[in-house]
């Protein structure tokens, strides 16, 4: 009975949830690495310290922001129905925020960090040398980091992504306020 009523759907959710999560964090955490590591701005070392800020709170501490923040009674739509003069939800769209989008959109924001510092920590491991040769024959900033930056990177990278999914299915609290039935 199991096998044919909850089993499928807690599977394909935890699948998804794993899946987008760990496409939000790589995409997330590489990027911001490698801008904190190859590019100089001002204000860059707080920008290196704020984007640790995500794993100071749990995932679970800030659903519950984030749900109270951006749910239908919640500051985000309210101002926006006050401003645009909307009665009701049928007057405008706004995404579901208690759904498996959410629960992906929320644990990527909280769980990248992981990513970013090993990754962060690997490109700063790179000889700078292996890159300026790179260019010196003739490739681009993309294709130097496609082939020479991210295939060194890879090991670290793989770490935070593991430890991201990990953190991912062991996060019972948050997907459970958000609705979503996991294998959690």
């Amino acid at each position: 009975h199991l096998l044919e009523t909850s089993l499928p759907i807690y599977i394909t959710n935890t699948l998804g949830l794993m899946g987008g999560v760990g496409i939000w964090v790589l995409v997330t955490g590489l990027a911001t690495a490698w801008l904190v590591t190859m590019c100089r701005f001002p204000g860059r070392k707080l920008f290196e310290w704020l984007l640790l800020f995500p794993l100071a709170i749990p995932a679970y501490v800030m659903a519950y922001a984030y749900t109270d923040l951006l749910e239908y009674s919640g500051y985000v739509q309210a101002s926006l129905r006050g401003f645009f003069g909307w009665e009701n939800a049928s007057d405008y769209w706004f995404p579901e925020i208690r759904s498996l989008g959410g629960a992906i959109s929320l644990m990527g924001l909280v769980l990248y960090p992981y990513v970013y510092l090993l990754a962060r920590s690997a490109f700063l491991e790179q000889s700078v040398n292996i890159l300026e040769a790179s260019r010196v024959l003739g490739r681009g900033p993309w294709r130097t980091f496609f082939t020479v930056s991210l295939p060194s990177a890879r090991p670290a990278i793989s770490v935070g992504l593991a430890l991201a999914l990990m953190e991912t299915l062991n996060d019972y609290g948050t997907v459970d306020f958000f609705a979503v039935p996991t294998m959690t």
